[in-house]
C-alpha cells in the first residue's frame, strides 16, 4: 500500500510529506482494516503537518482525518456490526492511505461510499456541535457565517437557518452568491464586490447575535466590531494564518476585551475533540438530516481546479493547494481508489 507520510515539520504541506511504501496492516482487538475511497481535505491538515496539534509529535507520522471507504479485514472482538466490504466513514488520523486501520469506535457505518457522506464526519460535526453547544441558537437571531460556501460553512449557514435564525454568509465569487441563496442564506456577501463592514453597518446596525467564524485576521476584526449585544463570536479556526505564522491574528490583545466587555459578548473557541461525546449524536441526526433531503452535502472534487479533479493519492497535494486559493465550493473531496481496483 502507499500513504502520506509527514517527514519535516512544515506548514508548507508539498514540504512536509512524502507517499511512502508500507505493508498493509493488520486490524487488531476492536478495529476494521478500512480500504480508503475517498478522503477529505480539511485547513488543519497544514496545522497537523506543522506539529501544531501535537508538540511531542516528530517525524514520520500520517496524516489525514477522515475518510469513506470499505471494510477490507476484521480484527477480533469486533462485533456482528461490521462485515468484509460494507461500507463506513471514519474520523480517524491518518487517513491519507489506501488502507487504514480504524477503531469501531470511530467508524460509522453509511449506506455507501459516495463522498457526499464525508463532509459530514469533520465539516458537518463541527457545525452541528459548535453551534448547538457554544452557540445558543434561538429563532429570529441574527447569524453571521464566514467563508460560508466552504465546508464547514455550508452546514452553519444551514443548521441556523433549521434553528429559524436570519443568516448572513460571507463568500468571494458571484458562484459562491447562487450556492448560498440555494442552501437558505439570507443575505449572501460577496467581499470582492461588497464592503463587508459597510453592508454590516447599513442593514445590520445593532449587529449580529452569533457569529461563525472561521477566517481570522481582518475577518476576525469585523466579527468583533459588528457583534450584538450579549453576541457569541465562535471561532472555529484561523485560515488566513495557517500558512505562516499560527495565532489570533485580529485586534490587538488590548483592544479586544474592551470590545467584548462594550457589548457583553463573549469569545468561544471550538476544538471537535473536546466534545467527543456530543460526536456520534450529530453524526447520526446529520445523516438523518441528508437522508431525509433536509440537508445538502456540496463536495467539491477538483473539476474546475488546475490539473483537473482530484483522483490518486498524489492529487491530495494539488487538493489542498485549491483550498488555500479559496476557489472551492463545498468539501474539498480526493478519490484515492477506483471501485474496482485491486483489493487484498
Amino acid at each position: 500500500m502507499r500513504k502520506f507520510v509527514v517527514t519535516k515539520l512544515s506548514a508548507n504541506f508539498r514540504e512536509a510529506v512524502c507517499v511512502r511504501s508500507a505493508r498493509v496492516p493488520s486490524p487488531g482487538d476492536g478495529e476494521l482494516l478500512v480500504r480508503n475511497r475517498f478522503v477529505g481535505i480539511n485547513s488543519s491538515d497544514i496545522n497537523y503537518s506543522a506539529g501544531r496539534y501535537d508538540t511531542s509529535l516528530q517525524p514520520p507520522f500520517d496524516i489525514g482525518f477522515e475518510g469513506i471507504g470499505e471494510v477490507a479485514d476484521l480484527g477480533s472482538s469486533v462485533g456482528a456490526n461490521y462485515c468484509v466490504g460494507q461500507p463506513v466513514a471514519y474520523n480517524q488520523a491518518g487517513a491519507f492511505a489506501e488502507y487504514v486501520i480504524v477503531p469501531t469506535k470511530k467508524a460509522t457505518p453509511v449506506p455507501s461510499t459516495k463522498p457526499q457522506f464525508l463532509p459530514l464526519l469533520l465539516s458537518g460535526a463541527t457545525a452541528c456541535i459548535s453551534l448547538q453547544e457554544l452557540g445558543e441558537l434561538s429563532e429570529g437571531q441574527k447569524v453571521l457565517v464566514t467563508a460560508a460556501a466552504g465546508g464547514t460553512g455550508q452546514f452553519a449557514v444551514q443548521l441556523a437557518k433549521a434553528a429559524g435564525c436570519h443568516v448572513v454568509g460571507t463568500c468571494s465569487s458571484e458562484e459562491k452568491v447562487r450556492f448560498l441563496k440555494s442552501i437558505g442564506c439570507d443575505r449572501p456577501i460577496n467581499y470582492k464586490s461588497e464592503d463587508t463592514g459597510a453592508v454590516l453597518r447599513r442593514e445590520y446596525p445593532e449587529g449580529m447575535d452569533v457569529v461563525y467564524e472561521s477566517v481570522g485576521g481582518d475577518m476576525f476584526q469585523l466579527a468583533v466590531n459588528h457583534l450584538a449585544v450579549k453576541g457569541r463570536l465562535l471561532v472555529i479556526g484561523l485560515i488566513s494564518s495557517y500558512q505562516s505564522s499560527f495565532g489570533l491574528a485580529g485586534p490587538s490583545e488590548g483592544s479586544l476585551p474592551l470590545k467584548l466587555l462594550q457589548r457583553s459578548a463573549s469569545l468561544r473557541g471550538f476544538f471537535l475533540p473536546h466534545y467527543n461525546s456530543q460526536y456520534q449524536g450529530c453524526l447520526r441526526r446529520l445523516l438523518d438530516m441528508y437522508e431525509k433531503g433536509e440537508l445538502v452535502c456540496q463536495i467539491d472534487q477538483g473539476d474546475q481546479a488546475p490539473g483537473g479533479r482530484f483522483v490518486g493519492l498524489e492529487s491530495i497535494c494539488r487538493a489542498v493547494d485549491y483550498l488555500y486559493s479559496g476557489k472551492n465550493i463545498g468539501k474539498i473531496v480526493a478519490e484515492v481508489s477506483q471501485p474496482d481496483s485491486a483489493k487484498l
